[in-house]
């Protein structure tokens, strides 16, 4: 692996759309235990049926700490790689390196820095020094060079590319003061155009009400084609989700495509609000003295927070008063990707450590 100094767009390189072809996926197996109740237990068995699911039709590597790659590998299906490697938590889309192509089959893989979500300011734990390097390991171990990109925070839940030159972000995430608060708006964009290979940046206000990450956009909107988006969707219209969901969608229908076309929204109807059990608070251990969930705060949970894999798509299902909203869902996406079979997995376990299917996994180009 070489470390390359180089501008990725001046060298051809771009970040591809999630919904083209892939070799393979990312996912690390759970086990902080202020973030997975009760020992991880319930998760890890999520987290398998995720991995399974996606093995079905690529390849699936899954990090494990050295004190879990047994349980790991006891735990993940045959078909799974496991391999060792030290993380802080299990978030893969927002600590992996977001892997570039130029178009002619060589891949080369972007490494930003990474401050759990806001480091000193507003982050979610200290340290974070492992999940920081975990970047540069996975383009070693994937035997890609790197563009060292170190010195600006961006995780890759606070992205979606349609892969022809357009991408999504919010202001929430992005201008937050965790993040790269000596940078302006446009030396944001312009460091996304120069790293990622785009061209045009489309700037939503805000993410959903409560999610942790400052308002990432893989939970409220993501490219499901090169000229069509799936959107949260709160169908209460005097709710301040509504609001926000109302302002996403007014954006999108009067922006365009970096190469001029409009953009269609697919809105896909929110789960009812979801919520932990006291039981459940109770198995997680406390950070810095405090708890890291409370049950009086909904969860952030989201439909539009998938996996698109090569013949399929892996969607979280929520169950019991949510249960008719999953299968309604589900149809709503089985229209949007007529050419992959929509699967629901169980995914409260999930959303309880703080996201969901798209956040513990990162695709790999083909």
């Amino acid at each position: 692996m070489r470390v390359l100094k180089g501008c990725a767009a001046k060298d051809g390189f771009y970040l591809p759309a999630e919904f083209e072809r892939q070799a393979g996926c990312i996912m690390i197996f759970p086990e902080r235990a202020d973030s997975w109740q009760y020992g991880a237990v319930k998760a890890r068995q999520a987290f398998a049926a995720v991995a399974s699911e996606i093995s079905k039709c690529e390849s699936v590597t899954v990090l494990a700490s050295a004190a879990q790659y047994k349980n790991a590998r006891r735990i993940m299906p045959p078909s799974v790689r496991v391999v060792e490697m030290s993380t802080d938590d299990a978030w893969a889309r927002d600590i992996s390196p977001e892997f570039l192509t130029d178009g002619k089959g060589t891949l080369r893989g972007a490494s930003f820095g990474f401050n759990a979500w806001g480091g000193l300011y507003d982050g979610l734990y200290f340290p974070w020094d492992k999940d920081d390097a975990a970047s540069e390991k996975l383009c070693d171990l994937f035997n890609v060079d790197m563009y060292d990109c170190h010195d600006f925070i961006l995780e890759g839940g606070s992205i979606s590319c349609n892969g022809k030159g357009t991408l999504l972000t919010t202001e929430e995430c992005l201008l937050s003061k965790g993040r790269n608060p000596s940078l302006t708006k446009q030396q944001i964009e312009q460091k996304l155009c120069d790293f990622l290979g785009v061209k045009k940046v489309i700037w939503l206000k805000h993410g959903l009400i409560g999610d942790e990450t400052n308002g990432h956009v893989d939970n409220i909107c993501v490219f499901c084609a090169e000229d069509e988006v799936i959107l949260s969707w709160d169908e209460n219209e005097n709710s301040e989700q509504h609001a926000i969901c109302r302002e996403c969608s007014d954006i999108l229908e009067n922006s365009t495509t970096a190469d001029g076309r409009p953009i269609k929204v697919h809105k896909i109807p929110m789960p009812s609000p979801v919520f932990m059990t006291e039981e459940e608070c109770a198995g997680l251990d406390y950070f810095n003295g405090a708890p890291t969930r409370t049950a009086d705060i909904p969860l952030s949970a989201s439909y539009v927070n998938l996996f698109i894999a090569n013949d399929r798509v892996v969607m979280p299902f929520f169950g019991g008063e949510n249960a008719e909203a999953d299968l309604h869902a589900k149809e709503i996406l089985q229209k949007i990707f007529p050419d992959r079979k929509v699967t629901g997995i169980y995914a409260r376990d999930i959303l309880i450590g703080g996201g969901n299917i798209h956040c513990i996994t990162h695709q790999i180009p083909e």
